[in-house]
């Protein structure tokens, strides 16, 4: 797919599915703006990969759930390379434990980033895309925001207000040539899901009905179609990436 030309912000861009969808998208010759809360050595790794890929490309902290910030880093890559045509909601935290004994504080953090951080920034992006009568905006949800996951309220609920989120945007810059789409990825081997007790993995693959985890490029290659212009007629939709998990 070719994105020559185009300027893509991926949120949560350091490492896993982020960091792969930052490589997808430059290998197709895309400007990438790349973001993280944290770890900064990390975010570099991935800028110097995504040029040494094909793209020209930036690091920057920002959490998502602050608007200062996510204004800051839409700045930025309108100074630097004029337009946003691509916004990947990539960015998003986990705070499991079961409803009885969820602090109230881990529910807030995780609704903040999650599903708060996307709304902000696909309202920082918006004015300029449609300005611009071009734009692509894919979400990420989760399997578990379509099915939910015992000891996941905060995050199921975060990641289902996604999909309504997505839905409900797409409705309102449908007519401005502007997409936006949603993808679920399911149990994909990342570093967040190689913390997870073995008994909980081979749980969950045993739910799989390709029966083996699903890859963060596999993830990235979705992203990337719903990003190209070949998706110019999909908006509104959610692609799950799941290896059948939530059917």
């Amino acid at each position: 797919m070719d994105f020559t030309g185009k300027t893509a912000i991926v949120t949560g861009g350091s490492r896993g599915i982020g960091r792969a969808i930052c490589l997808e998208l430059a290998r197709g010759g895309a400007n990438i703006v790349l973001c993280c809360a944290g770890d900064p050595a990390a975010a570099e790794t991935t800028r110097a990969a995504c040029e040494a890929a094909g793209g020209r490309a930036l690091a920057t902290r920002c959490d998502v759930a602050d608007a200062a910030q996510v204004k800051a880093l839409v700045d930025t890559a309108m100074q630097e390379f004029g337009r946003v045509d691509i916004l990947v909601n990539n960015a998003g935290i986990t705070r499991d434990s079961l409803l009885l004994t969820m602090k109230e504080a881990d529910f807030d953090s995780v609704i903040s980033t999650n599903l708060k951080g996307t709304f902000l920034c696909m309202k920082a992006v918006t004015r300029q895309m449609v300005k611009q009568r071009y734009g692509r905006i894919v979400n990420l949800s989760s399997v578990v925001g379509l099915r939910g996951n015992a000891g996941q309220v905060n995050y199921a609920a975060s990641k289902a207000g996604v999909v309504g989120m997505t839905k409900s945007l797409a409705k309102e810059l449908a007519g401005r040539n502007v997409t936006v789409n949603a993808v679920a990825p399911g149990f994909i081997n990342t570093d967040m899901t190689a913390a997870i007790p073995e008994a909980a993995k081979s749980a969950a693959l045993a739910s799989i009905p390709a029966g083996r985890l699903g890859s963060a490029e596999e993830v990235s290659k979705a992203v990337a179609f719903l990003a190209s212009d070949s998706a110019a007629y999909i908006t509104g939709q959610v692609l799950a990436v799941d290896g059948g998990m939530a059917m």
